[in-house]
């Protein structure tokens, strides 16, 4: 079995904690959350949806309940558009039900969605309870999971309300993803297509070379090669080790801070992500798929302002479309997005902070200001109407 662990350390001791990698880890999770825990822990709610519970809630419930564990399940359903209000206090209200204590725990065993719901319920009651990630999903394992941002969206916008909050734990079983569909596969890809292009070639070139020899449309029947395990356990190491060395330089996201080591960075793709997500209702696109549109959009306006060659501007497009198909955008008005833009959580001062690129590996922080707006509108129906 490959297990690869790695230690995320930010600038709160109190906040530190590792990341676990491997094959076929969920048997043991319950000594894992023990761990973590401490002996004080008597209760776990395990935060899930109805099919990833179905595949693996019974094998993690199981373990839970070896090592002494009261467990509860609270099941919410999939999708970008449960991530509300609503079921926020519904979780809260479950937790008050089990009468869980400052000394208990939640566990997020799912994607995205589940991961950020279940955080932020858990940094709101009680002023804080522990929680732990069990990311299910491609994009959950290198992105949502790892830094601390927890959230729910809102008809004003996503992910504005919510919470800096640090799991006491994350595992990462890459069996898990023998399961995805391909479109999720797409999505998680698309995310590391985005922390390559703003972490170094070396990571870039990594994830460009996997995709190109493990296409997504088979990813299942590589499963039995070990060549392709240990392939997708080291990329998803890399990838995970560049966004913990972010956020452990810069946990809060300084609004000050514009360096390259800013974790503002990791917002390359989303402005137009999060606008695309908004305008369709949460309901038309993966949150990768929309990144992934995202990348393409400031690589354009990168090319268009004249700091992104054309070349490399190709070979990004190429790499995106190496992750699988993305849902059609030719439909959706560049007016509504544009208006959207208004809502990004990356407004500073009343301006939008673009992430652009100069080159792979070379991030910048440019002021919405500089951007022409039609230049930035050429851009977008460029990519977008094609």
């Amino acid at each position: 079995m490959i297990s690869k662990t790695l230690s995320i350390n930010i600038s709160e001791s109190a906040s530190d904690y590792k990341i676990n990698i491997g094959q076929d880890l969920l048997k043991n999770c319950g000594e894992w959350a023990r761990k973590c825990l401490g002996e004080t822990a008597k209760k776990i709610i395990v935060v899930s949806n109805a099919k990833i519970f179905r595949l693996y809630g019974e094998k993690t419930v199981n373990s839970l309940k070896k090592q002494g564990f009261d467990v509860f399940v609270f099941l919410m359903k999939d999708g970008e558009k449960y991530k509300n209000f609503r079921v926020l206090e519904k979780l809260l209200q479950f937790f008050s039900e089990n009468k869980l204590t400052r000394s208990d725990a939640a566990i997020a065993l799912g994607g995205g969605v589940v991961g950020d719901l279940t955080g932020f319920a858990a940094a709101i009651y009680l002023r804080g309870i522990p929680f732990l990630q069990i990311p299910t999903t491609l994009l959950a394992m290198i992105d949502s999971s790892v830094g601390g941002k927890t959230a729910v969206n809102s008809s004003f916008g996503k992910n504005l309300i919510g919470a800096f909050y640090q799991p006491k734990g994350v595992l990462v079983d890459s069996q898990t993803l023998q399961t995805l569909q391909t479109r999720e596969l797409t999505a998680g890809f698309c995310e590391a297509v985005k922390q390559g292009a703003i972490s170094s070639e070396k990571l870039f070139n990594q994830t460009a070379d996997f995709l190109r020899k493990y296409p997504t449309s088979k990813f299942k029947k590589y499963y039995f090669n070990n060549n392709f395990v240990e392939n997708l356990e080291n990329l998803i190491a890399a990838q995970i080790a560049f966004k913990a060395e972010i956020v452990a330089a810069d946990e809060r996201e300084n609004i000050g801070r514009t360096d390259i080591k800013s974790r503002k960075i990791l917002n390359f793709g989303h402005t137009v992500g999060h606008a695309l997500e908004k305008v369709t209702g949460y309901k038309y696109f993966k949150h990768g798929e929309a990144v992934g549109y995202g990348i393409l959009c400031a690589a354009e306006i990168s090319k268009n302002i004249g700091i992104f060659d054309k070349d490399t501007l190709n070979l990004l497009d190429d790499v995106v479309a190496l992750t699988g198909n993305l849902p059609a955008t030719d439909k959706i008005e560049i007016k509504k997005l544009t208006e959207a833009f208004e809502f990004d959580k990356k407004l500073s001062g009343n301006n939008l902070q673009w992430i652009l690129l100069e080159k792979i590996g070379s991030p910048v922080i440019f002021n919405g200001k500089e951007i022409p707006a039609t230049l930035l509108i050429k851009s977008l129906r460029t990519v977008l109407t094609k």
